[in-house]
């Protein structure tokens, strides 16, 4: 008989926001069918719970092309493209970000590398939309030269605030540090009411909104965990 001791391991999400890191530089290899397979089917949860439109545009490598800025910082390498569509409402962008970071987690766990890109041509992104759709930002996604670096962060004293800080809301606030945000800049704050609640505030800055989607999804991560 043959005993297989090769077991898959399974990266929790957790897991997935500490080993995540930005990636600008990717190798030419397409993602497996299989893959896009999975991604679509967790896109589609997604969709449905977020009243969203995000797509996964396998082909989509010309996204990044005629943008400079995008070919300076290495993106017009990235094979393949999420693209965040939603409809335009007060709370569109914060959704993109939370939904769509629950998407670029699960990429990581499928072994893909991501980049939240707010630096594009919309007309060269191949996605479906109608009138009264945005598009902010998408992420580009496929196999990384690299896994990237991590980046400087400040500290839990630096953005959370309460009379006392319990040790799940302080996880929630370390995993909160881990999250992307435009240019690195961690404008937010994230605040514990003395009933328990806790709030979340942007400080403004190049979308903040979808950074304080972001944001909320690694803090409910880290929270929980």
């Amino acid at each position: 008989h043959i005993i297989n001791i090769y077991k898959e391991k399974t990266m929790t999400e957790l897991q997935a926001i500490k080993e995540r890191h930005s990636v600008r530089s990717y190798q030419e290899k397409k993602i497996e069918a299989e893959k896009i397979e999975q991604l679509n089917a967790m896109i589609e949860t997604c969709n449905k719970e977020g009243n969203l439109n995000l797509q996964l545009l396998p082909e989509a490598g010309g996204t990044f092309q005629k943008k400079l800025m995008s070919r300076v910082m290495g993106l017009a390498s990235a094979p393949s493209v999420i693209a965040c569509v939603a409809a335009d409402d007060p709370t569109a962008h914060e959704r993109i970000g939370y939904y769509g970071e629950k998407i670029v987690l699960y990429a990581q766990t499928l072994g893909l590398n991501t980049c939240w890109a707010g630096t594009f041509s919309a007309k060269n992104v191949p996605a479906n939309r109608t009138e009264g759709d945005i598009l902010p930002i998408v992420i580009a996604l496929g196999y990384g030269n690299t896994q990237g670096k991590s980046r400087k962060s400040k500290s839990v004293e630096q953005v959370a605030e309460g009379k006392s800080l319990p040790d799940w809301f302080v996880k929630g606030v370390k995993a909160a540090l881990l999250a992307p945000t435009a240019i690195n800049q961690q404008k937010f704050k994230i605040r514990l009411a003395d009933d328990g609640k806790v709030s979340f505030e942007d400080l403004g800055g190049v979308l903040s909104k979808i950074d304080l989607g972001i944001i909320r999804y690694h803090f409910e991560v880290g929270s929980k965990a």
